[in-house]
């Protein structure tokens, strides 16, 4: 029997191979992983959420058995309108929001509403590897634009949208951007947002880790400064559970809402109502505000350490750039060698990086890297960085 397989996807899954690795690196005991982006279990409010489950099951247990609406719990969609006020954004509301299983199914979703084979996206260069795979599967013409220091590079941008004014949308993580750890500063948030706004371009805004920043100060929303021309990508699993697979989008534009719905109810109904209701109990019971100041001083002295022993470990020539929150450090060899070399290197060894090159559409051998910080323990943090410098002095030579 031959089966004949869509001819949607005309890529090879490059960045589908690099997911299951760092996956499979971090499953591993036998491997030190600084490839994935895993919260560190510490952080899990095991016992508030037995109790939350307790509760709801005691309480509405049949409604939480039952099938439920494709948009999603409303206390629960009340929740995540009323928390975009911290990023300046006070005009959301509850109706504006679908609770979606993850922040990638909100990519996907876009992917599917959006793009038909050739369509042009833009994405910042490098982005979030997950984001290039899930546009992937609907054969669009990806065109990245260079982020720098301050973020997005505002004169390529401008260069991009003219020379591709029927693009469909663009793709942004301003804040602790995935991988580069950067933050858009102020100046580039209100520059890139007065672009953006001559433009036709849907704004999509991924922003799972702006609430761990633990020093500096960050910045508005694109919501803030584009109305319903941007739509907002949360989750919960950077700041409460991965697990429990939730996040949302906030689109307030009505009729892309509807696509986005329709869609939904074909492809899974809903959300798991049962995970949704014990989060919003959990929610309603606790103060996230306070787990989060927790995990972000966790977090603070997870980077540091790491930073420490990158500047002790590491060889003159691989730099890094110093972080203000999120999860990642990104850093850089010196020429001569590739991510891909210290990525093979280091894993035979028994550390896994993820090197760069699955974060950027075309290039590729590129000399960047991202290391994870969160989810290792002190001990494994020295250990993995004494072996990468030792593997990198030896490729160095």
């Amino acid at each position: 029997m031959e089966l004949k397989f869509s001819k949607t996807i005309t890529k090879p899954d490059f960045q589908g191979e690099f997911t299951a690795s760092i996956l499979a690196a971090a499953a591993s005991p036998d491997v030190i992983s600084f490839a994935g982006g895993l919260p560190n279990p510490v952080s899990f409010p095991v016992k508030e959420m037995e109790a939350a489950t307790q509760k709801v099951l005691s309480e509405q247990g049949a409604v939480a058995l039952q099938y439920s609406s494709t948009q999603g719990y409303l206390p629960l969609r009340q929740w995540a309108a009323k928390r975009y006020e911290v990023l300046g954004v006070t005009d959301v509301e509850a109706d504006d929001i679908i609770i979606t299983n993850g922040s990638q199914q909100a990519l996907e979703m876009i992917g599917r509403a959006m793009i038909d084979p050739g369509d042009k996206v833009l994405v910042e260069n490098p982005t979030y590897l997950v984001a290039l795979q899930s546009f992937h599967l609907y054969d669009p013409q990806v065109i990245p634009v260079d982020i720098n220091a301050d973020g997005i590079d505002c004169d390529k941008l401008q260069a991009a949208i003219d020379l591709n004014p029927d693009a469909k949308f663009i793709y942004i993580i301003p804040n602790f951007q995935n991988p580069t750890g950067l933050t858009y500063s102020k100046e580039v948030r209100e520059k890139a947002a007065e672009i953006l706004k001559k433009s036709n371009l849907l704004v999509l805004e991924d922003n799972p880790y702006s609430e761990l920043r633990f020093s500096g100060e960050g910045g508005k929303s694109f919501g803030y400064y584009l109305g319903e021309q941007c739509c907002m990508f949360g989750t919960f699993s950077k700041i409460v559970s991965p697990g429990m697979r939730i996040g949302w989008i906030c689109c307030r534009n009505k009729e892309l809402r509807a696509k986005l719905l329709s869609y939904k109810s074909t492809a899974d109904l809903h959300t798991n109502i049962f995970c949704q209701m014990v989060l919003a109990q959990y929610l309603a019971d606790n103060d996230l505000d306070e787990h989060i100041a927790k995990t972000k001083e966790l977090y603070k002295q997870k980077a540091e350490f790491m930073m420490e022993c990158m500047r002790k470990y590491l060889p003159a020539g691989v730099t890094f750039t110093p972080t203000e929150g999120g999860m990642f450090l990104w850093a850089e060899l010196p020429e001569g060698i590739t991510a891909l070399d210290l990525y093979r290197k280091g894993l035979a060894q028994g550390v896994a990086i993820c090197p760069g090159d699955p974060f950027y559409e075309t290039e590729r051998n590129v000399r960047t890297f991202r290391v994870n910080y969160s989810n290792s323990t002190d001990e494994a943090i020295e250990k993995g960085m004494q072996i990468l410098g030792e593997a990198c002095k030896e490729l160095m030579a």
